[in-house]
């Protein structure tokens, strides 16, 4: 069974920095991706960014391009995001999914990321 277990989050200032961390499991295949995304109240939940682990390749929403950074550990099965320059639009919860980036089958619990101005 695929499980996905964030940690990290909690409140920050605008302008600060925090990373997420989703720690994989369960993967049959070595052939996946794992992606972030969030929901911010009152509003549909989005990607933000997402990594293949078989070529490491990487997509970002244009609104975090340059300031969000995803990353992976293979030999740990954890999947990084670093979120930098963060802004009060950033408020939401934050869920690590896989297999797919764009339709993924497997969420993880989510994690809230308050960012005061």
């Amino acid at each position: 069974e695929v499980q996905l277990v964030e940690s990290g989050g909690g409140l920050v200032q605008a302008g600060g920095s925090l990373r997420l961390s989703c720690a994989a499991s369960g993967f049959t295949s070595d052939d996946y991706a794992i992606g972030w995304f969030r929901q911010a109240p009152g509003k549909e939940r989005e990607g933000v960014s997402c990594i293949s682990s078989s070529d490491g390749s990487t997509y970002y929403a244009d609104s975090v391009k340059g300031r969000f950074t995803i990353s992976s550990d293979n030999a740990k099965n954890t999947v990084y995001l670093q979120m930098n320059s963060l802004k009060p639009a950033a408020t939401a919860v934050y869920y690590c999914a896989a297999p797919e980036c764009t339709h993924p089958g497997y969420w993880g619990r989510g994690r809230p990321v308050p960012v005061s101005s």
